[in-house]
């Protein structure tokens, strides 16, 4: 027997180990299945940090928890029971409720979820049209562009703390400039502004507007140069107008953008609390608490079933938005 044939067992036992079966395991699968190979860790440390503490939290809301903390009372559901009976509503503060009492504005306006979600959707939708005006003009060619991209992200750097006291300032009854402009509009109160449900409301929304637009735009920019210049060459060798233009290319090709911004802001919308508790402790506003899981600290098993509602309605907010857009917003 030669040496050539004697090694010949040697190879195909080299050839069959553990790395070559892992390879060839590789090589025979799908493209689906190798990038949620790709992905799985991300699905692990998304589960660390993101799964485990929802299910963590759903479990403590099925406790009760003394307010020194000294017992521990499993109650089932009976935390949510009450949080949507309004039971729990005695521990909101100023007699705010969860739910509305009733279908006229007072109610709804004294109502932590209502408020939120005015909040969310009226700050979502105007941060969205005011970034894609945004997006559009830094799209275009121009002297100073560099310095206007500048300008429009200055709001976004501004840390929260600031913009808050910024906008306490600029509204407050006594030393602000905006209240009596504003209020001989009838937008805001004339006096006490910050004190008033409604004027409040309006002052921060308009706040999270100046801020978050920007981030609006740079998303929605990003969608916007990526679109093939030679459709509009094209468009233009065809007579559309800049409208036809906007509304055949720019807007469907831009669409999938569009929902990732508006998811992302969305779910940055319903879990509001930096603008709020900084404008909130200055003022005495208590709705502008909304969900704020902090005002319930010593009702741990509240708080926690708030935050699991809080995290459902966002859940339902993205799945709504994935469904609207399709395979693009995957």
């Amino acid at each position: 027997m030669s040496a050539d044939t004697a090694a010949e067992p040697a190879r195909e036992s080299r050839r069959s180990g553990p790395v070559v079966v892992f390879s060839r395991w590789l090589e025979n699968l799908s493209d689906t299945q190798y990038a949620y190979l790709l992905l799985t860790p991300v699905f692990v440390l998304l589960g660390i940090v993101a799964i485990y503490p929802l299910l963590r939290t759903f479990e403590l809301s099925l406790y009760a928890v003394s307010t020194d903390l000294s017992s521990v009372r499993f109650v089932g559901l009976d935390n949510y029971i009450a949080l949507f009976t309004g039971e729990k509503n005695r521990f909101l503060p100023g007699g705010t409720t969860f739910l509305p009492t009733g279908f006229d504005a007072a109610s709804l306006l004294d109502s932590a979820l209502v408020i939120t979600l005015i909040f969310a959707v009226a700050s979502v939708l105007f941060e969205t049209l005011i970034g894609l005006g945004q997006a559009l003009v830094l799209d275009q060619d121009f002297y100073g562009r560099r310095w206007v991209r500048a300008a429009i992200i200055i709001p976004w750097a501004v840390p929260i703390v600031i913009q808050g006291m910024m906008f306490f300032l600029m509204f407050d009854s006594n030393v602000g400039f905006a209240t009596p402009i504003l209020a001989d509009l009838g937008v805001v109160a004339p006096t006490n502004t910050l004190n008033d449900t409604v004027s409040a409301t309006f002052i921060i929304i308009v706040a999270d507007i100046w801020k978050t637009s920007a981030f609006m735009a740079l998303l929605i920019l990003a969608g916007l140069q990526s679109i093939n210049r030679s459709l509009y060459d094209v468009a233009r060798v065809a007579g559309a107008s800049k409208w036809q233009q906007f509304r055949y290319i720019t807007l469907p090709l831009i669409l999938p953008t569009i929902g990732v911004a508006v998811l992302f802001r969305s779910v940055q919308a319903m879990r509001v609390y930096g603008i709020i508790d900084t404008v909130s402790s200055c003022t005495v506003v208590p709705s502008l608490s909304c969900m704020v899981v902090s005002t319930f600290n010593t009702h741990e098993g509240t708080s926690a079933a708030i935050a699991f509602v809080t995290a459902a309605i966002i859940g339902v907010v993205v799945m709504g938005i994935i469904l609207w857009q399709g395979e693009d917003a995957i």
